[in-house]
């Protein structure tokens, strides 16, 4: 570990945290001019917050500490992965630790904190809307898993700066059958760890049809304002693993100079601009499922992922 590698893990820090609420603000003005809308303006996301945070913080009575500590919980793990995943760099100060079992432990450990935050506001909505989003978790964590570890396997590890340096190394990999449909279960599978169309829709308050809204509606001012936040940098660090993972083309390596962390900083901006415009633009031409049918798309990303894992397997073993 050096100077630099803790460098490059501070500039993936600061770039998630002040880049969330642009990739969120990016991607409703997208959708804004598809759908013939001018558009509130990228940084309308900033303002939002700003105001938010100049807020008074407001707790439902008869919650408890689970309700005011779950948003730190749900940040901060994010802001975890944000430092030890090969975003910019893959030598991180944690590299070592780094595995897609810590990631997707992180992952779920957020959303277990909000899901007991919506549980313990005791209203109708926070009950309905943690019962689906620990539902849809269920049904995504075994998806993710298995989807990275079908990359793993040619890799020979399960260490994520492994994975990118392999596949940088080995392009076809991209390409395999294993590598495509991999991305297409992560793809499926990021879709709904974010709330996004058509699982669930970000900007809805329909109470039949809320998720993640419905757990979140009795948080207001910076508590607020920090579930909005880590729910931006979720969708950011989740985008910036996917390009890494199928392009990783531009990432700094283990021992990074100050031009190479700069660039990796480029790329993976552009990158991930791109993959939300991408997204932003499906969103237009989709409706939101019922929410029975959700885990039916679900299972069929996990379906994907345990083919992926198939084919990766049988392809190594076959080399």
């Amino acid at each position: 570990m050096t100077a630099l590698s803790v460098s490059a893990a501070g500039v993936q820090v600061v770039g998630v945290l002040a880049g969330a609420p642009l990739l969120v603000g990016v991607m409703r003005q997208a959708r804004a001019r598809l759908e013939g809308r001018a558009g509130a303006g990228v940084g309308q996301p900033w303002r939002d917050l700003r105001k938010q945070l100049r807020k008074q913080n407001v707790r439902p009575a008869g919650t408890t500490l689970v309700f005011t500590l779950a948003p730190a919980v749900i940040a901060g793990t994010t802001l975890l992965i944000a430092v030890a995943a090969p975003l910019v760099a893959t030598g991180s100060p944690l590299d070592s630790s780094v595995d897609l079992y810590a990631v997707v432990g992180l992952l779920f450990l957020g959303t277990v904190a909000l899901t007991l935050a919506g549980l313990d506001t005791g209203t109708a909505f926070g009950g309905m809307g943690a019962s689906r989003e620990i539902t849809i978790a269920a049904l995504v964590e075994p998806s993710i898993l298995l989807a990275v570890f079908a990359l793993s396997i040619p890799a020979g590890s399960a260490n994520l700066g492994a994975i990118v340096s392999h596949t940088a190394h080995h392009p076809g990999q991209v390409v395999s059958p294993a590598g495509v449909l991999a991305f297409a279960a992560l793809a499926v599978v990021i879709i709904a760890e974010t709330g996004r169309l058509p699982v669930d829709n970000p900007s809805t308050h329909l109470e039949l049809t809320m998720v993640h809204e419905a757990m979140v509606l009795e948080y207001a001012g910076p508590r607020l304002a920090m579930v909005e936040w880590a729910s931006g940098m979720r969708l950011a660090v989740l985008l910036a693993l996917l390009a890494n993972l199928f392009l990783p083309w531009g990432i700094a390596g283990d021992h990074p100079g100050v031009l190479g962390v700069l660039l990796g900083l480029v790329v993976i901006v552009a990158k991930v601009t791109v993959l939300a415009g991408l997204l932003a633009t499906g969103e237009v031409f989709a409706a939101k499922l019922r929410l029975f049918r959700v885990p039916e798309l679900l299972a069929g990303s996990f379906l994907l992922a345990l083919l992926a894992v198939v084919a990766s397997s049988f392809l190594g073993s076959g080399a």
